[in-house]
Formats: C-alpha cells, sequence, structure tokens
C-alpha cells in the first residue's frame, strides 16, 4: 500500500511486553482485567520448563491455571480444531501461550477465530511469534500452508530470561539467524515505496534489528550455554521476540493488503519446505540465515554479504548450500516453490527464478572460500 492509496481510518494493535528474571510476577497485573481463568496451550517440553514458573507467578492472586493442553506437535488447522474440542478451553476465560514460534502461532489462530483473549510466553528465543498478528501455518506434511492474518496480535508477551537462559543454546542461535533477515527483507521490500505512516515507521525500526545480534550474538550463546540470564542475552530475546516482532506488525496488513515484512530470504526458507532432506534436518533459523547471505548476493550487496557471512561464520550458522543439505539439483524444485509464495512479490525489481539459482550458488561459494581460508 502506497501514500497514495492508503485508507483513510484503520487501527494498528502493538503488543506490550515483561521481561527480565521474575517478570511472571506481573502476571495478574496484566491479564485481570480479561477475566480469571486461563488455560495453558504449549509445546510439551515447553509446558514443563514453564510450569513451575506460572503457578508460582499466580500463586495467591486472582488468576486461575485450569489446565495444561498440548497443542499437538505443529500449527496445523487440524491441530486447531484439536484445541478447540478441548473443554478446558473452552471454559477459560483466556489462553496462556507457551513455547515456541508453532505453538503460539496454533494458539494465536483459535483465539483469534473465538475473539478468546491471548497472552504469550515464549520459552525459547526463537522468533518473533509471541508479538505478531500474523501465524505461518503448516499442513499435516509439513509443507507451507500459507499465512493467517489476525485481526490483532497477543496482548502481552513474558519474556522470562532464566527459562530461556536454560533452554537449549541451539534455539538460541537459530533465532539470530532467523532475525537476521528483518532488517535486510523490510529494507529491500520497502526499497523505492512510497510508504504510508505506519509502514514507513516499520521500515525505519528494521533498522534496529541486526547490530544488536552483531554485537551481542556470541555473547549471548556463551552466557545460554552457561544458562546465565545476562545482560547479552537479553539484549539478544528483546531483538528477536520484540524488535523483529514489532517491525512485523507496521509492515504487514492486518488482512494482507500490504506485505513489506519479508522477502528473498524466506522465499528460499519457504522453497525449502518441498525439500524434506533440508526442512527437517536443519532449523528454520539456519536455513533463513543462509538465506540472508544469498539475499543479499541477488541484492548485489556484496560488502554487506561478507561481513554478515563473517559474522554468521563465527557463530556457527550455514554459510553454504552443503550445510544445510541443500544440492544444486534440488534448486529447481526450492526457486518454482519459491515463486509462489508472497515474499517474491516483495522486492523492487522482478524476481527471476534462474537468478535465483544463480545467487544461492554465487553465495555457496563465496562461503567456500571463506571456509577455506
Amino acid at each position: 500500500m502506497s501514500a497514495s492509496s492508503f485508507k483513510t481510518n484503520y487501527s494498528l494493535f502493538l503488543p506490550s511486553y515483561s521481561v527480565g528474571a521474575d517478570c511472571y510476577r506481573e502476571i495478574e497485573t496484566v491479564v485481570k482485567p480479561y477475566g480469571r481463568r486461563a488455560v495453558v496451550i504449549g509445546g510439551k517440553t515447553a509446558m514443563e520448563k514453564a510450569k513451575d514458573a506460572l503457578l508460582e507467578g499466580v500463586a495467591g492472586t486472582s488468576v486461575e491455571i485450569t489446565g495444561f493442553v498440548w497443542y499437538g506437535g505443529n500449527a496445523t488447522y487440524e491441530n486447531i480444531e484439536r484445541i478447540r474440542a478441548e473443554k478446558c478451553v473452552q471454559e477459560a476465560d483466556m489462553v496462556f501461550a507457551v513455547g515456541g514460534g508453532r505453538a503460539v502461532d496454533a494458539c494465536k489462530v483459535y483465539c483469534d477465530q473465538e475473539h478468546k483473549p491471548i497472552f504469550t510466553f515464549p520459552t525459547i528465543a526463537s522468533n518473533c511469534a509471541a508479538v505478531t498478528s500474523l501465524s505461518v501455518m503448516y499442513r499435516e506434511d509439513d509443507s507451507l500452508a500459507g499465512y493467517y492474518y489476525l485481526r490483532r496480535p497477543p496482548l502481552h508477551c513474558f519474556i522470562n530470561t532464566r527459562i530461556i537462559a536454560e533452554a537449549p543454546e541451539e534455539l538460541l542461535w537459530a533465532g539470530i539467524g532467523d532475525a537476521l533477515s528483518k532488517g535486510c527483507e523490510v529494507q529491500l521490500a520497502a526499497r523505492g515505496a512510497d510508504l504510508f505512516h505506519t509502514v514507513a515507521m516499520g521500515a525505519a525500526l528494521s533498522h534496529c534489528c541486526t547490530e544488536p545480534l552483531v554485537r551481542c550474538g556470541a555473547k549471548a550463546l556463551e552466557d545460554c550455554r552457561a544458562k546465565i540470564a545476562s545482560y547479552e542475552l537479553q539484549e539478544i530475546a528483546l531483538d528477536i521476540i520484540i524488535s523483529t516482532g514489532l517491525v512485523s506488525n507496521m509492515t504487514t496488513g492486518t488482512n494482507g493488503e500490504y506485505y513489506y515484512n519479508s522477502s528473498i530470504a524466506h522465499c528460499i526458507y519457504n522453497g525449502s519446505t518441498v525439500i524434506p532432506s533440508v526442512v527437517q534436518n536443519h532449523r528454520h533459523g539456519a536455513i533463513v540465515a543462509f538465506g540472508v547471505l544469498c539475499l543479499l548476493t541477488y541484492d548485489g550487496q556484496m560488502e554487506e554479504r561478507d561481513r554478515i557471512m563473517k559474522f554468521s561464520r563465527s557463530i556457527g550458522l550455514p554459510i553454504t548450500m552443503e550445510e544445510i543439505g541443500l544440492r544444486k539439483e534440488d534448486l529447481p524444485a526450492l526457486a518454482e516453490k519459491g515463486s509462489t509464495v508472497t515474499e517474491w512479490k516483495c522486492t523492487p525489481y522482478p524476481m527471476d527464478k534462474e537468478k535465483l539459482i544463480n545467487a544461492i550458488l554465487e553465495c555457496s561459494a563465496a562461503g567456500e572460500a571463506m571456509k577455506a581460508v
């Protein structure tokens, strides 16, 4: 949507958040206006890790947790129907969505459909799903089903840095990889566009997403390995969950009428969903991190590509096709699938499948050369 075609009336809903090792103490203060009964829905491991802290957080308050429900293991519409059938979910005043991106995305869709208040409790810092008004949906075979646009994002996000520090380092590592995409993708998608206020604000905020990762990423990973809820870990968690999430909310239309939220890096990830050996064996953020380097190659930003490639290599993110199990013979299928997704049109120029394939090959060759030094 350009400045010349904007809607005269529109609403932007932004999430609020609490952060810190003891932030669950704020639960009652935040959720009290929305009722008393809360059901926890999330991943099995996530609920196990957060259960004691959640129960402690609501102890002695007016908030009652009435049940813990597994979300089903993937953000599919079939799992949402299973969630809907649970009696304790139906009777709850609100949902506490606990876990990673897919668990939260499934809960968000259910709550949007049922007009039920949702509060998020990320147990890992691997993406911005906990604060966005967009859910990435999958089919039962794990292929991409598409995007679900919510009326508004979750009401509030509780980022318990102690729980995040105790999560596997690999998940924070993948989160850094995913967050690396926000700045370059939004800036590419918005380049040359006549942006109205909200999108322009989101595009400006996207410039704040990359540098904290480069500056604090290695130390945050070191602290996560040691289970320390440090300043650097908190900065990275806020960057991954909040900074990128706010950008997403400002650059995505509530009905998909405009979309500047991502671009070529996610074309590559979404294209890879048709290659089981890639998506089943490698983290989303790892694939996206390689996609970032391919985007910068495709767009001719070689100096920035080499800078980010050096950082990625320093923390073990993939800089070659081989590191994500991608073969040359896979690239036509990846490009074909990538050309069908929303991000294919999120560039200031027409995309070309052959050029994308060549950019991936060129990027991987540059990565091999860097590794050889």
